[in-house]
């Protein structure tokens, strides 16, 4: 065993912290996975086994400093897709019979919806857009 060059046992390093990446889908592994192809590669130009392990630790805990951070935040930004009456929110509408605290119409997404005005004082006449706050069962509250 002792014929085996250091770099090789960086590389089976490097495969063995890439199979808990695999199973458990943890992204750290493969980035110390990385960390020890930069430790085979110094030890396949020369370097020394302190100069190795150095650089091992080094690539690892800066990818884990800088891309989890990044994907974290990626994660974060992905807008997620509304449906239902979520994708509603937020639309404008055509008030098609008047609208008040009371009650009325509008056409809403191409369908005809109750309506009924967020503020009860407010009064939206037929012909104007309106916007979509809120749906209440099958009402739309509309500002």
């Amino acid at each position: 065993m002792a014929d085996i060059d250091a770099w090789v046992w960086w590389l089976i390093a490097a495969a063995a912290l890439g199979i808990p990446l695999v199973l458990t889908a943890m992204p750290e592994f493969g980035m110390l996975s990385v960390g020890a192809v930069a430790g085979a590669v110094t030890a396949g130009l020369g370097g020394g086994v302190v100069l190795q392990v150095v650089v091992f630790a080094v690539v690892s805990c800066a990818l884990i400093a800088v891309v989890r951070p990044v994907a974290a935040r990626h994660r974060a930004q992905q807008p997620e897709l509304a449906s239902g009456v979520d994708a509603l929110k937020g639309k404008q509408a055509v008030v098609l019979e008047r609208v008040d605290g009371g009650g009325g119409r509008i056409k809403l997404g191409g369908e005809i919806w109750s309506a009924r005005a967020l503020d009860s004082d407010a009064e939206f006449e037929p012909g104007r857009q309106v916007d979509v706050v809120d749906i209440e069962g099958a009402t739309a509250i509309v500002m």
